[in-house]
């Protein structure tokens, strides 16, 4: 899709580049859902995305993901670092520190149990493209998945880094994200996709003509 976020092309392209230079030792295959449990968060503009997905994926596929979601909010409820009834994250101080322990074993609602793959791939957060390679972190320290890189010579995990040129552009639609939905600050998959008033929405499924993707 081209919106309302246009940059999906720049960042899968910089994915593409990085996985390419990265080869056997990028371990990130169909499968491997390590990094698919447990809690994190995710943009606004990455819950707008999401729901757009949601909206145009087939209706079998869009129910159990939103049951998944659904019961994921029930459980994280009552322990969530932040503001439940909007789903937002870190509405105080102390959030950040909470996170750091919160819904550790918690797998992503796209996450289908039997295939172990993401059930909106297509739209999935940036934090789920850019988890795997060679990435900086906000303060400029090198990241990359546990599983990948081991053992590789530090020549070749120099020349793997992934290019994020993309990320001043990126912070300008999540402050649109912000401003069209009203809701300002990080949350989770479950709350994005199961919250109301977008739940009731996203449950209409009818047997008209969707409208087509960009």
């Amino acid at each position: 899709m081209s919106e309302p976020f246009p940059i999906l092309p720049q960042v899968d392209a910089a994915l593409r580049s990085a996985a390419e230079r990265s080869g056997a030792s990028l371990a990130c295959r169909p499968g491997c859902a390590q990094c698919c449990v447990g809690a994190f968060a995710i943009t606004q503009l990455d819950a707008e995305v999401l729901r757009s997905g949601l909206a145009h994926a087939p209706s079998a596929v869009a129910e159990r993901i939103l049951h998944r979601a659904r019961l994921s909010r029930e459980r994280l409820c009552s322990t969530f670092p932040g503001d439940p009834d909007r789903g937002l994250l870190f509405t105080l101080p102390e959030h950040h520190q909470a996170f750091e322990q919160f819904a550790n074993d918690e797998p992503c609602p796209l996450l289908d149990p039997a295939t172990q793959t993401c059930d909106l791939y297509h739209d999935r957060p940036v934090a789920c493209r850019t988890f795997g390679p060679l990435v900086k972190d906000a303060d400029g320290h090198l990241t990359v998945c546990e599983l990948c890189f081991v053992d590789a010579p530090a020549e070749e995990v120099a020349r793997c880094e992934m290019d994020q040129g993309w990320r001043s552009q990126e912070d300008l639609l999540i402050a649109a994200s912000e401003e069209r939905s009203g809701l300002h600050g990080a949350t989770l998959v479950a709350f994005a996709l199961a919250a109301e008033p977008q739940d009731e929405l996203l449950l209409r499924r009818t047997s008209q003509q969707r409208s087509p993707r960009v």
